[in-house]
């Protein structure tokens, strides 16, 4: 399934990711930390849904009480829901 998530609180402005069997096969972040998001996105492309949540639901970006990972995690939980 094909989904799209408009952030928040994050530099990045949406995340476009794809689930199959509970597993990530893709994501890519509009916006932000370009090599950094590029980053996360390899990493996590394989894992298991709630892997990914358990490891970064909950990182913070400097001051803001949210990150580009844990808006990954809450786009991952509203498929989840």
């Amino acid at each position: 399934m094909k989904y799209s998530y408009r952030t928040s609180g994050t530099c990045s402005s949406q995340i476009d990711l794809e689930v199959e069997d509970g597993i990530l096969k893709d994501v890519c972040f509009t916006g932000g930390c370009n090599g950094n998001l590029k980053g996360i996105s390899a990493l996590v492309k394989g894992m298991k849904v709630e892997e990914v949540i358990s490891r970064l639901e909950g990182i913070r970006c400097g001051y803001k009480p949210t990150s580009c990972p844990d808006q990954l995690c809450q786009a991952l939980k509203t498929l989840k829901a």
